[in-house]
């Protein structure tokens, strides 16, 4: 199973990678151990491939919905916001493996340039992967060898590992294409870090949509739109699952009481951070502090 992932303020994600001096994550996950079977919303700099095993998905890429049915997987480009959920809350199985640009070289070395013009923000911000096609076939393939290398019972041979990394990456790079009529918007960006940054900040205390409105200087239904339009989810969910998110660490990681721990992640009360938990898990905190 996949460790949590760890979201910074402005929604950026911090990478728990297998070897300390190569920045490569590969695991594997399921959705059921996310709120709501839903990931929380984030970017990094990395290039990511998912491989789905068992069940299928919804996955959210910068405004775009998709979904990804069993045996087949999706390459998402750097610095992209994203997150894989489940609208009918239905488990997953999948193999997750995440490339830090760092191993393209460095900055002024060819394959560096190479990878910064065919993974930038002009480019694809995504390509479904299906067996239909046998470039993809190979790249699903590889995505299984890379965790079979990761996981290895014996020693773990990082020049294979480095060389399937890689591989990966020049397949997608010969078939991504220039997004049609793409524009840079940071200050778009901008405004959605500082919001969703505000929440990150502040989960903790009473919040209200003028106050995340406010922190990106915008108005209410501009708030609204654009956390619809590149979070996937209204303002009040995002803040909710993140509380929930924040909860998950503290009822397994802790000894601190339900209360303690409702008033630490922003809810009213116990009895209404149990209700909003419930709703989301199936289940109360007591229950899952006892799985986990």
């Amino acid at each position: 199973m996949s460790k949590s992932l760890e979201v910074f303020s402005d929604l950026s994600e911090r990478l728990d990678y297998n070897l300390s001096d190569l920045r490569l994550y590969v695991r594997k996950g399921n959705l059921q151990q996310f709120s709501n079977y839903s990931a929380a919303c984030h970017w990094h700099p990395d290039v990511e491939f998912i491989l789905v095993l068992e069940g299928s998905m919804d996955y959210f890429i910068n405004g775009q919905t998709i979904q990804i049915d069993q045996g087949n997987g999706i390459f998402v480009n750097s610095n992209r916001m994203h997150y894989g959920f489940s609208q009918e809350q239905i488990d997953c199985t999948y193999i997750v493996v995440v490339i830090h640009p760092s191993l393209f070289g460095e900055a002024t070395s060819l394959a560096r340039k190479y990878a910064d013009q065919k993974f930038g923000t002009h480019m694809d911000d995504f390509l479904l992967l299906t067996d239909q096609t046998a470039w993809q076939r190979e790249v699903l393939v590889s995505i299984k060898n890379i965790y079979a290398e990761m996981h290895n019972s014996n020693l773990q041979n990082p020049l294979r590992l480095l060389s399937l990394a890689l591989s990966l990456c020049a397949s997608v790079g010969d078939h991504v294409q220039q997004k049609e009529g793409h524009t840079d918007n940071e200050q778009l960006w901008t405004m959605i870090w500082k919001m969703t940054g505000f929440i990150h900040q502040n989960y903790e205390s009473k919040i209200t949509l003028n106050d995340i409105a406010a922190a990106g200087t915008v108005c209410r239904s501009r708030c609204c739109k654009l956390f619809n339009t590149y979070v996937g989810q209204t303002p009040n969910e995002y803040l909710i699952r993140y509380r929930i998110q924040k909860s998950f660490d503290m009822l397994k990681e802790t000894n601190r009481s339900i209360s303690e721990i409702a008033m630490a992640c922003g809810f009213q009360s116990a009895s209404y951070f149990t209700f909003i938990f419930r709703k989301q898990l199936g289940l109360v905190p007591q229950d899952y502090r006892k799985q986990y």
